[in-house]
C-alpha cells in the first residue's frame, strides 16, 4: 500500500467493498472528500492507487457512545481528544459520538461550546449527545438550542446518585419536552435504589473488593430500569434508546415495546459479548470494573444471537480511558473509577468473533458498526455506507493475518486492556477520513485537529432502522 492518502482522487483497487446491498468485488473512486463511484475495473485517472486485494473495504466505523477526556466530577481519565481519537484511527473508526456534561448552574448551550472547545484537536470526525444534569421546570426551551446546534440527542441516568440521577418525574418531564421536538434520549437503566442497598450490604460485610462488584449491581436493576424508562417513553411518545444492554430480557422488553409499536433502539458493547462474570475471579479483576458489570456467561450467548437477528441495533464501546494505576489504587470498588478501553479494539473484535466464526455476515457487521449508528443518530445520508455522495470513510481491513491483543501494542494510555492475549483475525492496514489517509500499514498519517464536529438532525427520513 501507499504510505499516504493525496487529498485529491483516491482509487482503492481490488477489494471486497461492503456497500448497502451487500459485499462485492469492486472498486471504489474517491473524489475530495466524497465517494464518487463503485464498481470494477474503474479508470484511475489520475487517481491515487490503494491496491485491497485481499481485504476488505468496509465504511469507517462510528463508534456512537465513548467518553473521551472524562470528568465526572470525582474521577478524571488520563487521555485527551487527541490521544483518543489517534487510537480510534488506528482501529478504523472515523466518527465518535461522544458527550457534553452539563454541569450545575451550566445552559446547556454552553455545555456544548465547552465540549466543543475541547474537542478542537480530535484527529476524527465527532459529534456529540449532551448530559442533562440540571433542567429544573421551566427550562426546557433550552432543549430547542440543542437541535440548532447539531447535538439533537440527550442522555439521562436512573442512578449514580447525585451527580447523573434523574428521578422518573424529571425523565417523564424531559422525554415530553423531547418528544415535541424530536429529540431522541439515550438512558442509562439502572435502579439506582436496588444498587444502594446491594452496595450498602457489601460493605456492611466488608466485601468490597474488586471481584464483588458484579454483585453490587444485580441483572434486576438493569431490568427493572428498562421496563420502566419504557413505559414512561411511551407515556411521552417520546422514541428513546437504552445504551450498554448487558442481559437477554432487557433486550426482550425492548422487542416487546417495539412489536407494541414503540419507536426505540438499544445497542451493547464488545465486552458484554465477550467477556463474563467469570472474569472476576481471575487475577486482575480490576480490569473488569465497570458500570453496569460483567454478567453471566449465557447473557453473553443469548446477546450475540440477538446481534445477530438485528434485535440489537448497534454496538458500540462505552469507551473509558482510566489508567492501570487509576484502577488499582484501592481493592475496593466503590473507589474504582468504572469503563474500559475499548476504540481501537472494536472493528479486530466484531470481525474475529462475528464474522470469522461466521455468527454474523460482513453486511450486518457493517450494519452494527457503520450503518445503524448513522440512521439511529441522525449522521446518514452523510456517512455510515460506502454510497456516491457520502463521506469517503474507508477502513481497509486485511482478513488474513492473525496475532493477539496486546496492551503495549495499541494506542490509548490506560496501559491495560481488557481483552489481553484474545486472538484477533485480520488487521486494519488503513482508516480514511473524508478521502484522506489518517492511518495507514502500521503508522499514523493523520493531523491534530482534522476532525470535524458533524451536525446531526433527527429523525433521519428514509435512512435504514429508523422505523425501530
Amino acid at each position: 500500500m501507499a504510505k499516504k492518502g493525496s487529498g485529491g482522487s483516491l482509487l482503492i483497487r481490488g477489494g471486497t467493498v461492503v456497500a448497502p446491498s451487500g459485499p462485492l468485488e469492486a472498486d471504489l473512486l474517491i473524489r475530495g472528500e466524497l465517494v464518487q463511484a463503485i464498481g470494477q475495473d474503474l479508470p484511475a485517472g489520475n487517481a491515487e492507487v490503494l491496491d485491497a486485494n485481499g481485504c476488505i473495504v468496509l465504511p469507517g466505523v462510528i463508534d456512537a457512545h465513548t467518553h473521551i477526556a472524562l470528568d465526572t466530577g470525582i474521577y478524571q481519565t488520563s487521555d485527551d481528544w487527541f490521544t483518543a481519537t489517534r487510537a480510534a484511527a488506528f482501529g478504523g473508526v472515523t466518527t465518535v459520538i461522544d458527550f457534553a456534561t452539563q454541569s450545575k448552574g451550566q445552559s446547556l448551550r454552553q455545555a456544548v461550546e465547552e465540549r466543543l472547545a475541547e474537542a478542537k484537536e480530535a484527529t476524527i470526525d465527532y459529534g456529540l449527545h449532551v448530559m442533562v444534569t440540571d433542567l429544573p421546570p421551566g427550562r426546557e426551551a433550552e432543549l430547542e438550542d440543542l437541535v440548532e446546534m447539531g447535538a439533537p440527542s440527550i442522555k439521562l441516568y436512573t442512578t449514580y446518585r447525585p451527580n447523573y440521577y434523574a428521578d422518573d418525574a424529571t425523565i417523564l418531564r424531559l422525554f415530553r419536552a423531547c418528544s415535541a421536538l424530536a429529540i431522541r434520549p439515550l438512558v442509562h437503566c439502572e435502579n439506582d435504589d436496588l444498587i444502594a442497598a446491594e452496595t450498602e450490604a457489601l460493605v456492611a460485610t466488608g466485601q468490597t473488593g474488586w471481584r464483588n462488584h458484579g454483585r453490587s449491581r444485580p441483572p434486576l436493576a438493569e431490568q427493572e430500569a428498562v421496563q420502566r424508562i419504557l413505559l414512561l417513553a411511551e407515556m411521552a411518545g417520546c422514541p428513546v434508546h437504552i445504551v450498554h444492554c448487558t442481559t437477554a430480557q432487557s433486550v426482550d422488553f425492548i422487542v416487546s415495546a417495539q412489536a407494541e409499536g414503540q419507536i426505540v433502539s438499544c445497542e451493547t458493547c464488545p465486552q458484554y459479548l465477550l467477556l463474563d462474570e467469570e472474569c472476576y475471579e481471575r487475577a486482575d479483576p480490576w480490569q473488569y470494573v465497570l458500570q453496569p458489570p460483567l454478567r453471566d456467561g449465557w447473557d453473553a450467548v443469548a446477546l450475540g444471537m440477538s446481534l445477530q437477528i438485528g434485535d440489537i441495533d448497534l454496538v458500540a464501546t462505552d469507551h473509558c480511558d482510566y489508567t492501570r494505576d487509576q484502577k488499582m489504587a484501592y481493592d475496593d470498588f466503590t473507589k474504582t473509577p468504572g469503563g474500559l478501553p475499548g476504540l481501537e479494539t472494536l472493528l479486530p473484535l466484531m470481525y474475529t468473533y462475528g464474522v470469522a466464526e461466521e455468527r454474523v455476515s460482513l453486511l450486518r457487521l457493517a450494519q452494527v458498526l457503520c450503518t445503524n449508528p448513522a440512521a439511529v443518530w441522525g449522521l446518514w445520508p452523510l456517512k455510515g455506507a460506502l454510497l456516491p455522495g457520502f463521506d469517503a470513510d474507508v477502513v481497509i481491513y486485511d482478513p488474513r493475518t492473525q496475532s493477539r491483543i496486546e496492551a503495549q501494542r495499541l494506542h490509548h494510555v490506560a496501559g491495560y486492556t481488557p481483552y489481553e492475549g484474545m486472538p484477533v483475525q485480520g488487521e486494519v492496514k488503513a482508516t480514511i477520513l473524508r478521502g484522506q489517509v489518517v492511518y495507514i500499514d502500521g503508522e499514523f498519517v493523520g493531523s491534530r485537529g482534522a476532525g470535524r464536529f458533524v451536525p446531526r438532525r433527527l429523525p433521519t427520513v428514509g435512512a435504514p432502522g429508523t422505523a425501530r
